[in-house]
């Protein structure tokens, strides 16, 4: 069962509220979804996670099929099971791995030059048309990869991932894909946009089971490529579309970009953006017209100590820091998370400087829930008109 309804547009921005029907659950959009890399929120339980009003998760088909393996998963009753997660979950197809496992590690960036090192690095190399990562090798068939466990060769392709994901059973899947370094050359993402329409028919053409699955359109920064990828993606029957890769370098590029893509997008199918969810960048990207985001912001940063607090100014909060010992409130007064209601500034400081696990258990939790509140706000705005 899978059913998107836009319940409200914005006169404002191209922000709508929606309804996301699977067989897990409902899922009220705009919404954040947590990435649960290994099935898993590192340090929470699954009724954890729902309790941080969570209603939607994105596991790594990767990782997965490295460990325990989707045969695993399937005999065990499929993910939901598996994990003990009731509510929407989705599994990603694999091509992210692409670019980390490749030029993101040859050259140490990320995704998003802005959020990693070699943000500079966009004025020195480009990867040209015809340029081949060191650690993998792809091909028009697919990506042959070294298993970070063992070094064993694997190899995985539009095929392979999608029948791996469907022995793991997740309500919504995504079509295999080559996510795109931002230090690419308009040559290079020529070649990667052409490998990703050809697995994108190829996924749509092996896929036997009812999950929902969502197409993936690339093209890194340039107009006219996003623009054709949009086209084509849009017109194939897929589900849901993603949006992948790399967005520029500022929020006024990203806005350019994803006003590109979206303009040429059904507007009664789901849009997920893929890897994006910083505070700052939410409203934004929710005023361009996307439903669904992908982040580790809210775990990654609680993992190292750091908290969110602050809906109508945003602050981050650096436990680590000796002086919060002395801090005999909240994370946040107007939080209403268990976190908040139970727990001090001094407790929570005391425990991630101790590198006790319990600490990181307590800001996972908070930003979880800081992060779905502040979204709930957002989604307010949109029923009154605000944005």
């Amino acid at each position: 069962m899978f059913e998107f309804k836009v319940l409200k547009k914005s006169q404002r921005s191209r922000a709508r509220l929606g309804i996301l029907k699977t067989g897990s659950g409902l899922v009220e959009t705009p919404s954040l979804v947590p990435v649960a890399t290994q099935a898993v929120i590192k340090t929470l339980e699954s009724r954890e996670v729902k309790e941080t009003k969570t209603g939607i998760l994105i596991a790594n088909t990767f990782h997965l099929h490295l460990k325990p393996g989707e045969k695993f998963i399937r005999a065990a009753g499929g993910l939901h099971k598996f994990m003990n997660w009731q509510e929407a979950l989705m599994t990603d197809s694999g091509g992210f791995q692409v670019f980390s496992f490749g030029f993101g590690k040859d050259l140490g960036v990320g995704k998003l030059l802005k959020y990693f090192p070699g943000r500079n690095g966009i004025n020195k190399t480009q990867i040209n048309k015809g340029s081949k990562p060191k650690f993998l090798r792809i091909t028009p068939a697919g990506v042959w990869f070294r298993s970070p466990l063992d070094g064993e060769e694997l190899f995985l392709g539009p095929r392979e991932s999608i029948k791996i994901q469907e022995k793991l059973g997740a309500d919504i899947i995504f079509s295999f894909d080559e996510c795109t370094p931002p230090l690419s050359s308009v040559g290079y993402v020529k070649e990667a946009l052409q490998r990703t329409h050809n697995w994108a028919k190829i996924c749509l053409k092996v896929k036997k089971s009812k999950q929902a699955i969502f197409g993936i359109v690339q093209g890194s920064r340039f107009k006219q490529l996003r623009q054709e990828s949009a086209r084509f993606i849009n017109s194939r029957p897929f589900d849901g579309i993603g949006i992948g890769g790399d967005l520029g370098l500022t929020k006024e590029e990203m806005k350019k970009i994803l006003n590109w893509v979206i303009a040429e997008l059904d507007a009664q199918k789901p849009r997920h953006l893929l890897g994006i969810g910083h505070l700052g960048d939410i409203e934004d990207i929710v005023k361009s017209g996307i439903d669904l985001f992908d982040c580790t912001v809210p775990t990654h940063y609680a993992r190292r100590g750091i908290a969110f607090v602050g809906l109508t100014k945003e602050e981050r909060l650096d436990l680590n820091e000796k002086s919060f010992l002395k801090e005999k409130e909240p994370l946040d007064g107007n939080c209403s998370c268990f976190v908040c209601q139970n727990y001090k500034r001094n407790y929570i400081s005391h425990l991630i400087r101790a590198r006790e696990i319990t600490g990181l258990k307590l800001l996972t939790f908070h930003n979880l829930y800081f992060f779905n509140t502040f979204i709930e706000k957002i989604r307010e705005k949109i029923k009154n008109g605000k944005i």
